[in-house]
């Protein structure tokens, strides 16, 4: 017995697109978000009476048009809820914080669209109070409509820098300086391909326009090599292109590397049976490529979910074009922003440098673990050195940890994030609480159309 056709993870653009259009179908749908209204990070909705942060007026539209398109249809959302996973017997579980309990649903068939999480490389420091993620300091200027206080430095690699300088130079506090791994603007044809591209092209120039008027230094070719504390304040060690050194002293410091797929723990998609639900990915869960292929992804998700309800074939050609147009475009982003310094070895970095944060485990932990006579797998390396094993479950450390552990063992071994990470239900961590009033009540299962 099924409690609703169809449930959707994530209120993002992937998530609200499935959710809309498999509405439409007329599938009684249910979409769960941990946060309290629907936006995900990309169109993260400020709290009430802040005025929202300047965007691209492409970035607007877009919003405007997904949000209404979610009013017009009366989307079903379940708000405040973390998606815990899919149990043995097919019931997808979800720790509801507005009521203080855990959930159990049973769906014909679940479309996963919990984003993407952002790339953080280690360095000496970066653990440090006051070093955020650039797309965390994001994320709270959308919610506050405030710019972080005191003297901010961004760095690290990709064009999310440019936007939150942008974006904190509108607010009225533009950072000290964006230093930038690679160099986008090198006379090298790279840029070329963004003129197939042109709705990229305009964002971009755009917010470079910021940087240029509010005259914001940009040190493109250049590393964020070390934090230090200084009293209370941040130093920030930087490498040129020529092996020069300079240090700068800030407030703040936020990092950014890029992003990937939010995939962690996640098992493979499932074709569904009568006892398990129809499982998908959509959005940047899937293939990290923004905004716009996330919401052509959700659409694509859905028309998945539709044939496996109907048992019909789907169509999804135009979909799956646009997303290839769209991954050609992150391409081009890519190699423009690709860092300029090459063969960088994480192995290299200091012993006293934290690789997993929540466990507090160093560069030394790990090479130490690694002398074993013989290469250790991914869940040894977990499981006898803790790596991976905090609350972010990896989130963060576990592309690292792989990095590092390959690098040390070269042709010998090679360790992929999923090796520590695993695939399990459920992906994330359950308060006690939760687990001990588990709320289930199936009802008779919905007509799916002949």
């Amino acid at each position: 017995m099924f409690d609703r056709d169809v449930i959707v993870i994530g209120g993002g653009p992937a998530g609200i697109a499935a959710a809309v259009s498999l509405t439409r179908l007329g599938y009684d749908v249910e979409l769960v978000d941990q946060r309290t209204q629907l936006g995900g990070a990309i169109y993260r909705q400020p709290i009430e009476g802040v005025p929202p942060v300047k965007q691209s007026g492409a970035a607007k539209r877009r919003w405007q048009r997904l949000y209404a398109s979610s009013q017009q249809v009366k989307l079903n959302c379940r708000f405040s809820s973390v998606f815990a996973g899919v149990d043995g017997d097919g019931n997808v579980l979800i720790d509801d914080r507005g009521l203080g309990k855990l959930v159990s649903l049973r769906a014909c068939a679940v479309v996963i669209a919990v984003g993407a999480v952002e790339k953080v490389t280690p360095r000496p420091g970066w653990d440090l109070p006051g070093v955020f993620t650039a797309g965390g300091m994001q994320v709270m200027m959308k919610e506050t409509g405030r710019a972080p206080r005191g003297t901010v430095l961004l760095a690290g690699s990709g064009p999310l820098l440019i936007a939150v300088a942008a974006q904190m130079a509108a607010m009225g506090n533009a950072p000290l300086a964006i230093v930038e791994g690679g160099n986008p603007l090198a006379i090298n044809g790279n840029g070329l391909g963004l003129l197939a591209h042109l709705g990229l092209l305009s964002e971009a120039a755009g917010y470079l326009s910021g940087i240029v008027r509010h005259g914001i230094d940009w040190r493109r070719s250049t590393e964020l090599v070390a934090i230090a504390r200084t009293g209370a304040r941040l130093s920030a060690e930087l490498r040129h292109a020529n092996g020069a050194r300079e240090t700068l002293v800030v407030d703040q410091i936020a990092l950014h590397d890029g992003i990937r797929s939010n995939n962690f723990g996640l098992p493979a998609d499932t074709v569904g049976t009568a006892e398990m639900p129809f499982i998908t990915r959509a959005g940047d869960c899937r293939e990290a490529l923004g905004a716009v292929a996330s919401e052509l992804d959700g659409a694509r998700a859905a028309a998945d979910v539709a044939a496996y309800l109907t048992q019909t074939a789907g169509d999804t050609a135009a979909d799956l074009a646009a997303i290839a147009r769209q991954r050609q475009a992150q391409a081009v982003l890519s190699t423009l922003f690709a860092p300029t310094a090459r063969n960088i070895r994480l192995a290299d970095l200091p012993d006293d440098t934290v690789v997993c944060r929540c466990e507090r485990r160093k560069m030394q932990d790990l090479k130490l673990l690694l002398e074993a006579a013989s290469p250790l797998s991914g869940r040894e390396i977990k499981h006898n050195g803790r790596f991976t094993m905090g609350a972010c479950q990896g989130r963060f450390c576990a592309d690292n940890t792989a990095r590092i552990a390959s690098e040390i063992y070269g042709a010998e071994k090679s360790i992929a994030a999923s090796d520590l990470t695993g695939s399990r239900w459920p992906v994330r961590p359950l308060p006690i609480s939760a687990l001990l009033d588990d709320e289930s009540a199936p009802h008779e299962p919905p007509a799916r159309e002949q």
